[in-house]
């Protein structure tokens, strides 16, 4: 990089799978001091164009897998100065300025001394989705980065530890992989990397193969994962735990993991804007208790963890109380958590006050004395209904453990009388017929009778974000024409 003109603080662009050359791309790029900037392929065409040119990207590493990607927006990237496809050789490409990885690396020799940084200085560079506007790009530097890393290792972080076999399910570009790639350097932890094939079928023979101890990821991929092991009879003996992000795991889930397969799940609270926010490891007391409390606290989104302040508050900017009931905007702040964005002046994200800033995150939730966290929903996908709120997250959950039911969302649709009303949309197992009243009767033991879904609709798939969550604006668009049968 530094023959290609590369220095320090300049931006360095990576589109690419969990594999070996995008890892020797991670820990390069931070090294010499210039910016990791990991790009989600799953973005539109246009929305990595203009991510890349906002980060103003000299160099981009991209998989083969993603050429076409390169090809279509390389016009309207002027910044990029070459293309380094990752791998042997460059496949037939329009691209002009595209070299192979290897070739680009055989004629220089290795770094003799690495560089001393400010451990103030910019070391990744991470954009949010962009589900309601452009995408805000996250900048870390050296020092919240040690930091993220050293709490990802703690017992109450992910315990990464000498002794751990990992396979990092989490994709790389989707928020520094929840800095498991740099924690399983600290640690010295074996890191299995899947690919581009993250098939349940492939996993599991990458558990068994590799003796897997832990592995962290969304809940869709162990949904999967369970249903493969459940069809084929397969077992995973050394896996004991996973951490599940993103949105919450179903109660369902969990008990299968756990009671026929003995993997822990703990469930982790995060963002683009910290990574890790919570810790899913449950406290002595907890511990003690019987099943049905733990799997309670379970899950719930982990509890406040040591380096992220959180904080709960009102419409009106009250602290709410932490009594584990009433729900209020959730707050952060820290050493790793972000406190503004990437070359963006108008910030209505953040909250200045005269003790420091504060992170909005966009949630609602729930913390209980213990500091137990319980996302009741995002901010603008909570229903709001009669005057309460309804939580779409928890629907979806309860209808996930339902007969035939293979993955759910709620959302908000407008009525006549009480202002919105939940709407279940539902992708059904194989061979399975919708049938409203055994979901129903199946979700109520689980919510408030006033939370039951008005109707439920069968769907052949469910929209997701480019980082894997129910893409709820979406399906408002989707279904803003339904009428209520009733």
């Amino acid at each position: 990089m530094r023959a290609s003109g590369i220095k320090q603080g300049d931006r360095v662009g990576t589109i690419g799978w969990n594999d070996h050359r995008h890892l020797e791309v991670y820990y390069g790029i931070t090294g010499i001091g210039s910016v990791l900037h990991t790009v989600n392929p799953r973005l539109r065409e246009e929305q990595i164009a203009w991510i890349i040119n906002h980060a103003e990207d000299q160099l981009v590493f991209v998989d083969p897998d993603f050429l076409s990607v390169a090809e279509t927006i390389a016009p309207e990237t002027v910044s990029v100065r070459s293309w380094i496809v990752l791998a042997d050789e460059v496949p037939e490409t329009s691209l002009r300025n595209a070299v192979a990885y290897e070739e680009w690396i055989k004629d220089n020799s290795p770094i003799e001394e690495w560089p001393i940084l400010d451990e103030w200085s910019a070391a990744t560079l991470c954009y949010t989705s962009g589900t309601t506007g452009n995408p805000k790009g996250v900048m870390q530097s050296h020092r919240s980065i040690v930091l993220q890393t050293w709490a990802t290792c703690t017992g109450d972080g992910h315990d990464v530890n000498s002794s751990q076999s990992i396979l990092l399910a989490v994709p790389m570009f989707h928020v520094n992989g929840w800095a498991i790639p740099f924690a399983a350097a600290m640690a010295g932890a074996k890191l299995v990397l899947p690919g581009p094939d993250m098939s349940p079928e492939s996993i599991v023979r990458q558990i068994q193969e590799e003796n897997v101890t832990f592995s962290a990821g969304v809940p869709t991929i162990w949904l999967s994962v369970v249903q493969h092991l459940q069809e084929s009879g397969a077992d995973v003996p050394s896996l004991n735990r996973l951490a599940v992000g993103g949105s919450a795991a179903p109660r369902s889930l969990m008990d299968t993991l756990e009671d026929d397969y003995e993997v822990f799940v703990s469930h982790v609270w995060g963002m683009t804007e910290m990574t890790q926010g919570s810790a899913g490891r449950f406290t002595h007391k907890v511990v003690g208790l019987d099943r049905e409390e733990k799997r309670y606290r379970q899950a719930m989104a982990g509890r406040e963890l040591y380096g992220v302040e959180l904080r709960l508050i009102d419409g009106e900017g009250n602290d709410v109380e932490r009594d584990g009931v009433t729900p209020g905007e959730l707050l952060a702040r820290g050493p790793w958590v972000a406190g503004s964005y990437f070359g963006l002046e108008d910030d209505s994200t953040h909250i200045s006050e005269p003790d420091g800033v504060w992170l909005r995150t966009g949630d609602v939730a729930t913390m209980d004395s213990e500091g137990y966290i319980s996302i009741v929903d995002r901010a603008k996908d909570v229903i709001k209904s009669g005057g309460e709120w309804i939580s779409s997250i928890e629907l979806e959950n309860a209808a996930v453990g339902a007969p035939g039911v293979a993955e759910a969302a709620a959302v908000g649709l407008p009525h006549d009388r009480w202002g919105e009303r939940p709407l279940l949309l539902v992708v059904l197992e194989h061979d399975k017929e919708l049938n409203p009243e055994e979901i129903l009767e199946s979700i109520k033991p689980h919510v408030a009778s006033w939370w039951l879904p008005n109707d439920v609709v069968a769907v052949e798939e469910i929209p997701h974000t480019g980082t894997g969550k129910i893409d709820k604006k979406v399906l408002r668009e989707q279904f803003s024409d339904f009428s209520w049968s009733n």
